[in-house]
């Protein structure tokens, strides 16, 4: 049976790519679409998410735009690698994908509550702040989510600062929420994402597949490979997709189970996730990191999305 899927994102080319993703995969049913401000502020992601949407043609399925802003910080967004849209790059088309009139808090709430347990899976793609508020206003969500599938964090190094993931280090308080909650949490983070690298081998795969939306990855992979080259890498990182993927394939991924927490205080340090790996973790362990990733699998998966759509 398709995974019931809620995914949270911040788009961004990497989460515009995890919708597709998640929108042409037949091992996914996507129930709910929520924004968050991350890589841009909160009504310019809510656009983009309404714009890939439309892109998609995604029907029947809510979108709710959520927190404008980190539980207890100043906004940080990301124009370096997204552009003042959050979206540079490919012309976006008016969304005729609907709005939905509820706060994303209000409709991750409803809609766990409302299925089964253990039916919802939640993949946030950027801050933590959309979760962390359902989960404090609805303790009973994290009995009843199957897991939480994050991309963020890191259990070796950082993008923001030497040690913190970006999503980690925008709403670090709502990474500890979200982390101590009690469900189970899967952290795709740095250590995976950064061998998701959408290489000549990947663009040619995706050109070679029809209709708009695999049109549209290659513009976004195009504008994110120009400022990713800026940052260093020769091919982009496409981070987001990741998450989605484990949900659709965990066999592509090699996930380890580690106690992890986040850091709020450290001078240097605010936001570094920090992994354990000494020793095999306890059994009541419930938090894990993927570090291995088969990223021709994975991929694979993405360019079979694309042609569902198209």
């Amino acid at each position: 049976m398709p995974r019931r899927i809620i995914l949270d994102c911040d788009p961004g080319h990497d989460d515009a790519i995890a919708l597709l993703l998640a929108a042409g995969s037949p091992e996914i049913d996507l129930v709910a679409v929520t924004t968050v401000a991350g890589n841009q502020t909160l009504e310019k992601v809510t656009r983009n998410a309404l714009a890939v949407g439309t892109i998609a043609r995604i029907e029947d399925v809510p979108f709710a735009a959520g927190a404008e802003r980190p539980l207890v910080r100043e906004q940080v967004v990301a124009p370096e690698y997204h552009g003042e849209s959050g979206l540079d790059g490919p012309e976006l088309p008016a969304p005729t994908v609907a709005l939905d009139a509820r706060h994303a808090v209000d409709l991750i709430v409803e809609t766990i509550m409302a299925a089964a347990p253990g039916e919802i899976t939640l993949v946030p793609t950027g801050a933590l702040t959309n979760l962390a508020l359902a989960v404090r206003r609805e303790p009973r969500i994290a009995e009843r989510v199957r897991e939480v599938v994050w991309m963020g964090g890191a259990a070796h190094g950082g993008n923001l600062s030497p040690v913190a993931e970006y999503n980690a280090a925008i709403d670090p308080e709502a990474v500890r929420i979200v982390l101590e909650a009690g469900w189970p949490v899967v952290m795709v983070g740095l250590d995976l994402t950064h061998q998701a690298l959408a290489d000549r081998s990947v663009l040619d795969a995706i050109a070679a597949v029809d209709g708009a939306p695999a049109a549209f990855t290659l513009e976004l992979l195009e504008f994110f490979r120009g400022t990713y080259r800026e940052q260093g890498f020769e091919w982009p990182p496409v981070h987001d997709v990741c998450a989605v993927a484990y949900v659709v394939d965990p066999g592509c991924m090699t996930v380890r189970s580690a106690p992890i927490a986040v850091e709020l205080h450290g001078e240097l340090t605010t936001g570094q996730t920090v992994v354990d790996l000494r020793h095999p973790a306890p059994a009541s362990c419930v938090t894990s990191v993927a570090l291995g990733l088969d990223a021709p699998r994975m991929w694979g998966h993405v360019v079979d999305a694309l042609a569902r759509l198209a």
